[in-house]
């Protein structure tokens, strides 16, 4: 009886060991670098092979007189043309950066607001019962629909697109973080409120942490809202002053009768909205989910 005494710690202690071994060798591969080669494979080359797809139809849709109107549906390379002149002659990156800087700054002031708003309606019941509804409202509301009133009430100027973004990305931004912290675990609150984070300290180091994956959804339905508020602002209202965006090329195009120059403005739009995407929310996305367990790095 002795002997098997003794001997069953020194099992038990060898299968700990060897399960602190495993757990060690798989957090070893996880935090292992991909190599580019499956990266290339994985994540390059798939949208790579959608893009040449969708011009290698377009081209073929013109070259087989399908669409035999220019004016219709131009070549991808009349519209590469006007690209390059627009580049040649310095206007690509203003008709870029009025436009980019202008949703970046307004998805700002959404951010500032939205947040507090959304935690207020999220932990006051009251609140939640008198402007929820509303704000659930105004997230479905078309942003163009704000683009007269707001001209009526500011001019035109920049704070009327900014009115414009904030009507569409607050209300998203809100019921993005609401969703998330409805979804935040009983448990947490109580095991915060044992050790005295009540409050705005709750808030601050239980609520928000525990909401970020509902929060980080909301903030890029807002930055989407930000975007298509901002390009119907400046379809609508165009004005010497506010300078030639991203809208107002398309605007532009539209009025001439210039194809090549509104596929020009599509292409910058689509691009401009993907490359956000991809430089902050995704990574950001990312980052919460692995921070969770939720998304194993390869």
């Amino acid at each position: 009886m002795a002997s098997t005494d003794t001997t069953r710690p020194a099992k038990e202690g060898g299968d700990l060991a060897g399960l602190e071994a495993g757990l060690d060798a798989l957090e070893t591969v996880q935090q292992g670098r991909t190599p580019f080669r499956q990266t290339l494979v994985e994540k390059i080359l798939p949208p790579a092979v959608a893009v040449l797809l969708v011009l290698a139809v377009w081209q073929g849709l013109v070259s087989f007189e399908i669409v035999d109107d220019p004016t219709k549906l131009p070549a991808p390379s009349d519209v590469w043309h006007v690209v390059h002149q627009a580049w040649l002659q310095g206007e690509l990156l203003g008709y870029i950066w009025t436009s980019v800087s202008r949703g970046l700054s307004g998805f700002l002031l959404a951010l500032l607001i939205g947040t507090p708003l959304g935690l207020l309606v999220a932990r006051v019941k009251f609140v939640r019962a008198a402007i929820g509804p509303i704000l659930s409202g105004l997230q479905s509301l078309p942003s163009v629909a704000w683009v007269p009133p707001a001209v009526i009430w500011l001019g035109l100027n920049n704070s009327m697109m900014y009115a414009v973004i904030l009507l569409g990305a607050v209300p998203s931004i809100a019921n993005g973080l609401v969703s998330g912290v409805d979804q935040v675990s009983p448990l947490f609150l109580r095991a915060g409120r044992t050790l005295g984070a009540t409050g705005l300290k709750g808030t601050w180091h239980i609520v928000l942490p525990a909401a970020l994956p509902g929060y980080v959804a909301g903030l890029k339905q807002g930055w989407a809202f930000s975007w298509r508020s901002l390009m119907a602002a400046e379809i609508i209202a165009s004005f010497p002053d506010l300078g030639v965006g991203l809208g107002q090329l398309l605007e532009n195009g539209r009025n001439a009768s210039d194809m090549a120059m509104v596929f020009e403005a599509i292409l910058l739009i689509l691009i401009v909205g993907i490359a956000i995407d991809l430089l902050i929310f995704s990574p950001l996305e990312r980052w919460v989910l692995r921070s969770r367990g939720l998304l194993v790095r390869s």
